[in-house]
This record gives structure tokens, C-alpha cells and sequence, in this order.
């Protein structure tokens, strides 16, 4: 018998990785790893391996600056990448932000939330 649980809840989720609900929801649209199962009345429930994905892409987006399009790329390399077993590797270069394109993904959030 597992003593750690193996399905979480939207509002579990969220607390863990302090996190709206819409916010989630959002990034199941965005980004395909992302796909939680659903009860039978249709609550997302979510794996351990799930929520390692969501605090990845928070880590991504508010942490490292990425934008949905990059967070995605990134996490789609690194899905498909054997993990590291030595040191982790040199710090990429950082480069400018694209704003447009944050302009573009937050107008996105804000029709979603209209």
C-alpha cells in the first residue's frame, strides 16, 4: 500500500503550487503534457508526475522569464531528453523578452477569463 496519495484535486493542485484554478486550466490548453484525467462529475485529477509538469512550468514562466511558446519548447526537450546524470549543464545566454508575444499570451488569459 502507497502511503503517498496518487490523485490530487484542482484546489490541492493550486495550493501546491500556489496557483489559480483558471491558471491551471489555462495551461492544460497550452501545453499537451499537461492532461489530467477527470472523475466521473468531471473533477480534474492529477498525478504526482502532473504536478512535478505544473511546478516545471511555473518554474518556467514566472521564474525563468519563458513565454508559453518557449515554456513549451523547453518542456517538450526536456520530456523527450534522458535525465542528466552529471552536472547540470552551463547556464544558457539569457536574451531580450519578446513582448509582443507576452502581450499576445496575456490577452489570451484575458479573453479566457472574460
Amino acid at each position: 500500500m502507497a502511503s503517498e496519495k496518487e490523485l490530487y484535486k484542482i484546489g490541492e493542485v493550486c495550493r501546491m503550487a500556489d496557483v489559480q484554478p483558471y491558471v491551471l486550466r489555462y495551461w492544460e490548453t497550452e501545453f499537451p503534457a499537461l492532461a489530467p484525467n477527470k472523475s466521473g462529475g468531471g473533477q480534474r485529477l492529477y498525478t504526482r508526475n502532473e504536478i512535478d509538469i505544473i511546478l516545471r512550468i511555473k518554474q518556467l514562466l514566472y521564474s525563468e522569464g519563458f513565454t508559453i511558446a518557449g515554456a513549451k519548447k523547453k518542456l517538450d526537450t526536456e520530456m523527450s531528453e534522458p535525465a542528466p546524470v552529471a552536472a547540470a549543464p552551463a547556464a544558457a545566454p539569457v536574451s531580450k523578452p519578446d513582448f509582443g508575444e507576452i502581450k499576445k499570451e496575456l490577452r489570451a488569459i484575458l479573453d479566457l477569463l472574460a
